[in-house]
């Protein structure tokens, strides 16, 4: 029996990094739960395991003790969760304003997910030399909004940037690295690391959505101490096991002042008198995108793209 790293997963095997470098095919034996969440798949990158190697293919025979994990709503199976991964970081969005649009709605329901789970978020924008001055306008106030809430935001161009910047971000963290297909996840993993050698996809010209290069969630390292996680493009985020008076709390800035509602914590900042929040939307406190798309996650309206 060893304990192991899962660095990839393929949903019936896992890549499992053992202590001697090895690394192991494996198979989970009987049925791993985790206690409270229907989960579509209990082992996930980045999970500790103990594995029994007494057979040409490993069992997973338990999972040991996670300091967080990140998942979303599963687009395959209603009612269940899909863990991205587990004991990272830090959980890096690469969003592009064009070619392919990342809506806000996605981009918050990403940052209500992490901080849920206590993770730090960073905000890649990229494509940054395919951008207007209109565009780059655009960017830079969206960088001043997340900011400000804490969010680390950055603007680059993953073809052309300098790799100080990128490693920067990553050195000595496990960090999970998503975004929609044709963002240029793998360009930028394939620039600060070739060994990789992730395939890169094309944006379609009819959709300006991108096609979907990577299958699976993988781990690589890129040095003893510094890891990633390559997930595979994401078309929508469903938020899990939120109730509306519990998603305010993931938003900061609604989190400072939530508090002096005349409803206190029952309030969900949407018709109640004397609602903090609303007056510090209205006195320009909070940002109104961020507010109207709190509201859809509240109120269930279909805003995940």
């Amino acid at each position: 029996m060893i304990e192991g790293l899962v660095l990839r997963s393929t949903g019936s095997f896992y890549e499992v990094l053992g202590p001697d470098g090895k690394i192991h095919t494996c198979r989970v034996r009987g049925k791993i739960r985790l206690e409270g969440i229907k989960e579509t798949n209990p082992v996930a990158v980045g999970d500790r395991v103990s594995v029994d190697l007494e057979h040409n293919i490993g069992s997973i025979t338990a999972i040991l003790e996670r300091k967080n994990h990140i998942l979303r709503q599963s687009v395959k199976k209603t009612g269940h969760s899909h863990v991205l991964a587990a004991n990272v970081d830090q959980a890096l969005l690469v969003v592009t304003l064009t070619f392919p649009r990342t809506s806000l709605g996605f981009i918050d329901r990403f940052l209500v997910s992490a901080e849920s789970f206590r993770i730090p978020q960073v905000i890649l924008f990229n494509k940054k030399d395919m951008l207007d001055e209109e565009g780059k306008q655009n960017v830079q106030e969206l960088m001043e909004l997340y900011t400000g809430i804490g969010v680390a935001c950055f603007s680059i161009s993953a073809l052309h940037e300098d790799q100080d910047v990128l490693w920067d971000i990553l050195r000595d963290k496990v960090t999970l690295i998503a975004g929609h297909s044709g963002v240029g996840k793998s360009t930028l993993l394939n620039k600060i690391a070739p060994h990789i050698k992730q395939t890169v996809g094309d944006v379609s010209d009819f959709s300006s959505k991108g096609t979907h290069t990577t299958t699976f969630a993988e781990m690589f390292a890129l040095d003893e101490k510094t890891y990633v996680i390559d997930t595979p493009g994401i078309k929508e985020w469903g938020l899990v096991d939120m109730n509306a008076q519990e998603i305010s709390d993931y938003f900061p800035e609604m989190r400072e002042v939530r508090l002096e509602c005349k409803f206190g914590a029952r309030c969900i900042h949407v018709n109640e008198p004397q609602c903090a929040v609303v007056d510090a939307i209205r006195a320009g406190e909070i940002a109104l995108s961020r507010y109207e798309n709190y509201l859809s996650m509240v109120l269930g309206q279909d805003n995940r793209r």
